[in-house]
């Protein structure tokens, strides 16, 4: 049967994903129990084993979902980066909505999950990287590219371009969020202004050179 254009099944995978995500991101992998996350999804412990075969296998759809999520998010920001939007300060636009999205509380929490249980489930580090991060890369560089293309940047390598890019805007930010805990978060106007210094660099080091003179 299917509600909404989903169907119920769906729907109730779809909640016990939320629901294990909640779960995890708040007590960690091993403090988390299936039962635990069955009485949050406001199903039974059998439900969730019919949808999902143990708790590793519903952790691993918790970070793809996640994963698919940023990666969605952030291509429908980078898909706004057209000519006019980046002689308009589109870039800036795209660097601060994406320093909003991956330092969200609940993202971080994620991420600490993902590096603290690494070692026994590489995999899943992996399907992170790999459906988020490294997608999100692809896609930047797909958009330095066309403005490159239309010599409103100069990227040699596209991809070598967008990794310095994320960088600069991750460096300092991600790893003092991911080691201090983030018990004192960056206010959003400090976010900003980072974001705003990075483009503002990376322009200068990639930006449209000067046209001779006549």
């Amino acid at each position: 049967m299917k509600v909404d254009g989903e169907t119920r099944s769906a729907r109730k995978e779809r909640e016990i994903i939320h629901a294990a995500t909640v779960a995890f991101v708040s007590q960690g992998y091993d403090g988390t129990s299936m039962e635990e996350i069955a009485t949050k999804a406001a199903v039974s412990k059998q439900t969730v084993y019919k949808h999902f075969v143990d708790k590793e296998t519903l952790f691993g759809e918790v970070i793809r979902a996640s994963a698919a999520q940023a990666t969605e998010a952030f291509d429908a920001v980078a898909a706004l980066l057209t000519e006019a939007e980046f002689m308009t300060g589109g870039l800036q636009k795209v660097a601060r909505r994406f320093m909003s999205m991956l330092m969200d509380d609940e993202r971080l929490k994620l991420r600490r999950l993902i590096i603290a249980n690494a070692d026994r489930m590489p995999q899943l580090g992996r399907d992170w990287y790999e459906k988020g991060f490294e997608r999100m890369l692809a896609s930047m560089a797909t958009c330095f590219q066309q403005l490159t293309d239309r010599q409103l940047l100069r990227t040699p390598d596209a991809y070598l371009a967008a990794s310095h890019f994320f960088g600069m805007l991750l460096w300092i930010p991600m790893n003092e969020a991911m080691f201090t805990g983030n018990t004192k978060p960056r206010s959003q106007a400090e976010l900003e202004r980072h974001a705003d210094a990075t483009v503002e660099t990376f322009l200068i080091a990639y930006g449209e050179p000067a046209k001779p003179s006549t």
